[in-house]
């Protein structure tokens, strides 16, 4: 038995920053800290490092206050700052666990960050605006319980370029801050992480920030504002100095949102896209359009901005003051409102919003069918009207990774539904002639992208793609057999179709066609395209008058046989050669 095919099986998508390598992939030095060890505090080992050198540092509570200046990896040899337990190597008290200034190619990994009156990591570019710090990972990193209640960031960024924030949590923020503050920031990708009982927001985006993807991250609880996409910031402060917006091109996607007093605050921000996320019970606001930072003469309204295939379950009675909270010197007509599904638990009849523009293909007051509400898991049950509901989009991922669209279709909400595909049917011929062993088959399948085959007397000679392929079927072969099994693009499978091949010596074949096409096996009785030793027959069993053999056709068969007058069409440069002798 043959198998020939590509299954894609369960993926996870993985967006990197270009310089991403493995880490100790190069023979570089290991710089180790910690109590006996070589080095007292990273900052010290970073003294003496080099591009391609691990710092690793080793269980302890450290002092704040690191400072860290002018360091510098490169593309192939980043300078990665390891600890090696996240929840033993921590950075606690002080006005900043770790700052680090003028930097670039550096990574930090598994360290803790906690009880600090400033912020917790710092990283900028020393107010050397034309010369940003770039290229920064910060991973599988821990920041929790702020030391302080103003105005105080877990992680601040300024004057970043090409960074990436993955797989770290951040909890108990001061009520005044941010989980992630970003001044001027470029280039960067915030993904898989974890935000809980945060203060004035999760993530903020200000001071000519541009070109940041926020996407799979879960926000509970994730403050005033949990995305402050924009914000208001010191003219002294943006980057670039000229920057006629807070935020631009922000794409904001596959998130899942529990509460906060307003989820998605649109501030003095241009071209964001904020598609396929789930809120789940926001406490006054879904969403709010505001310009804080206000010259006409400089500065764009907030507008041209998108919020599409967004599923909103909220109860409007007990904490909805508006849907929308537009402020002034803003342009909400300018807004993109498409494809969200919103549900009122509390009254399904009072489920449409009240929205700045008219939004096409919305879906009100229908329950988006979470599998279980209760225990935070929002993915959709098979009969959720948010499956192949949503408007096409360039996102191709959804919150747990997987492709989408997987069905007809892109769903609603952050959860793409994992469509089990249905074999419709086999193109090619169940009857073979002897003469004749060499066929092509197609697979077709509802949401079936790829296609697994199996054959039984027979040899695979080709594929064209997965779901074509050329056999040549084995004359001495006791069984001749196609089993074909269908698998969505993320690699569900469905149930195999079984095509059992008959081998002829001769056999005749009957037109009963209900188009003109000699090409079309559903013509024929059996549905099989006339071959070498086949005897056809066209009489009054057609539907169609005649079949008709296009002009680039060259078709053999043994016999023909027209009856009650019926006809035969051949286009100017169609073949047809009868070959039998009688």
């Amino acid at each position: 038995m043959i198998k020939v095919g590509s299954i894609l099986l369960k993926t996870r998508y993985w967006l990197m920053v270009v310089f991403a390598i493995k880490f100790f992939q190069v023979q570089a030095g290991v710089l180790e800290v910690g109590p006996g060890k070589a080095y007292s505090s990273p900052a010290q080992a970073a003294q003496v490092a080099i591009p391609g050198d691990t710092i690793l540092i080793f269980p302890n509570i450290y002092t704040g206050n690191q400072y860290i200046f002018n360091l510098h990896g490169t593309a192939g040899q980043p300078i990665v700052f390891m600890g090696t337990d996240v929840n033993q190597v921590i950075f606690s008290g002080g006005l900043q666990g770790m700052h680090l200034s003028q930097v670039s190619y550096i990574e930090l990994h598994h360290l803790s960050f906690t009880q600090h009156t400033g912020n917790g990591l710092n990283i900028d570019d020393a107010g050397t605006f034309d010369t940003p710090s770039h290229h920064i990972r910060i991973i599988h990193c821990r920041f929790y319980e702020m030391g302080a209640q103003g105005n105080n960031d877990f992680l601040k960024l300024s004057g970043i370029d090409h960074f990436e924030v993955v797989n770290c949590t951040f909890s108990q923020g001061a009520a005044g801050g941010s989980g992630i503050d970003m001044v001027g920031c470029h280039h960067g990708i915030i993904h898989k992480n974890e935000f809980h009982t945060m203060g004035s927001n999760s993530i903020q985006a200000k001071g000519g920030t541009q070109f940041i993807a926020i996407f799979q991250n879960r926000f509970e609880d994730g403050g005033q504002r949990t995305l402050n996409l924009g914000g208001s910031t010191g003219l002294a402060y943006f980057r670039p100095q000229d920057a006629p917006f807070e935020a631009a091109d922000l794409d904001v996607y596959a998130n899942v949102f529990i509460r906060s007093w307003a989820p998605i605050a649109y501030v003095g921000s241009v071209r964001v896209r904020v598609t396929n996320n789930t809120l789940v019970d926001p406490q006054n606001w879904v969403i709010r359009i505001l310009q804080e930072t206000v010259d006409p003469e400089r500065f764009l309204p907030c507008g041209d901005n998108e919020f599409v295939n967004n599923i909103i379950y909220y109860n409007y009675t007990r904490n909805i003051s508006t849907h929308v909270n537009i402020g002034p010197n803003t342009d909400p007509q300018s807004f993109t409102f498409s494809n969200n599904l919103w549900y009122n638990h509390n009254n399904l009849l009072q489920s449409a919003p009240n929205l700045p523009v008219i939004e096409p293909n919305g879906i009100y007051g229908l329950t988006p069918e979470f599998i279980h509400l209760a225990n935070g898991n929002f993915r959709l049950n098979s009969s959720s009207p948010a499956i192949n509901s949503g408007h096409e989009s360039e996102f191709a991922i959804d919150f747990d990774g997987f492709f989408r669209p997987d069905g007809m279709a892109t769903d609603i909400g952050a959860f793409e539904y994992l469509n089990t595909p249905e074999m419709i049917e086999i193109n090619g011929n169940q009857w073979v002639c002897l003469t004749c062993l060499n066929q092509h088959y197609q697979a077709m399948s509802s949401y079936g992208h790829h296609f697994l085959w199996n054959v039984e007397g027979g040899i695979i000679q080709g594929v064209n793609s997965d779901s074509m392929v050329a056999i040549e079927w084995d004359a001495e072969s006791a069984e001749h057999m196609l089993e074909v099994t269908p698998f969505s693009i993320n690699g569900v499978a469905g149930d195999p179709i079984f095509i059992l091949i008959q081998l002829q010596e001769e056999g005749l074949v009957q037109w009963i066609g209900e188009d003109p096409s000699w090409l079309n096996r559903k013509n024929w009785l059996p549905a099989t395209l006339p071959q070498g030793c086949h005897t056809v027959i066209i009489d009054d069993s057609g539907q169609y008058e005649h079949p008709v053999i296009p002009s680039d056709a060259v078709i053999y068969i043994k016999r023909l046989e027209i009856r009650n007058n019926k006809t035969l069409l051949i286009q100017s440069g169609g073949v047809l050669e009868i070959t039998g002798k009688e």
